[in-house]
């Protein structure tokens, strides 16, 4: 029988995500269980089976997978110290996100079929970890969520593109991912293509369910949050280097991808980046 579980259990007081550490025995699991939220987890430590319901797989340390409700599966720890950071995430907040970047469509948590799986090699899983416990000491609200899965999101995704996109945009949208393209704006990202603007631009839309100003200015503010964290520049000079120096356009460009101002959302996470021992 299968085990239902419902994010009105564990989200509690207004929550949209929620991080839980486990360490797992060796016992195989009795039954698989099915969610009604969006699950993500990796493997901290050691290996873990993976059971599905058509099959099972060994997954190794690094290893990040994505969830969709009624994927039903069961965790089994495989030797000693086998542990697992598992993220229960509400509906909404993950639909949110594909309502607003299109481009992650067939990927992650929106792919069909399988379970998406991704690696993290030492130096990624620390980032991640990091990562973790500025969640954990966060509100644990949509903003807290989308701090924490954007970042994650866009770095993953960062060089999947359909199989169906011309290899000449692909290798144009991968390239634009450099400060010294992306500070262009659109224009920059044309010019790589080689091609009119217009014929970008349908390409675009028809691959990746954005504008070439849509796609640059989702890696600008990428890019903006990051530095806002972990840079002590002048909000000003981040904008110049994302080729934004009209400010009230960046402001408004901020607000749109994270719900603060830049300086809100430097003073909310800034100071809780922990400093190395």
């Amino acid at each position: 029988m299968i085990k239902k579980l419902h994010h009105r259990d564990i989200l509690q007081n207004g929550a949209q995500i929620h991080l839980t550490r486990a360490t797992l025995t060796a016992e195989r699991p009795k039954a698989l269980h099915d969610h009604d939220f969006y699950e993500l987890f990796w493997v901290q430590n050691g290996k873990v089976r993976h059971h599905l319901s058509d099959r099972a797989e060994t997954l190794t340390e690094g290893t990040v997978t994505f969830l969709r409700p009624g994927q039903n599966h069961a965790l089994q720890g495989r030797g000693e110290h086998a542990l697992v950071v598992s993220l229960c995430i509400h509906p909404t907040t993950v639909q949110s996100l594909a309502k607003r970047h299109p481009s992650l469509t067939g990927h992650l948590f929106w792919t069909d079929g399988a379970p998406a799986q991704h690696h993290r090699d030492i130096r990624q899983l620390a980032a991640l970890n990091h990562a973790a416990v500025l969640l954990e000491r966060s509100a644990r609200d949509t903003l807290a969520a989308e701090a924490f899965l954007l970042p994650l999101c866009a770095d993953l995704t960062a060089d999947a593109y359909p199989d169906t996109m011309p290899a000449w945009l692909t290798q144009a949208c991968i390239a634009a991912k450099d400060p010294a393209v992306f500070r262009d704006g659109s224009a920059g990202l044309v010019a790589l293509t080689g091609k009119a603007h217009p014929h970008v631009s349908r390409s675009m839309r028809k691959h990746l369910g954005q504008t070439p100003s849509d796609y640059i200015n989702d890696i600008r503010m990428t890019h903006a949050a990051r530095a806002l964290v972990t840079d002590g520049e002048a909000v000003s000079q981040i904008a110049t280097d994302c080729g934004i120096p009209n400010m009230s356009h960046f402001h408004k460009l901020f607000r749109a991808a994270y719900g603060l101002t830049p300086l809100q959302y430097r003073q909310k996470y800034q100071r809780q980046v922990m400093q190395p021992t």
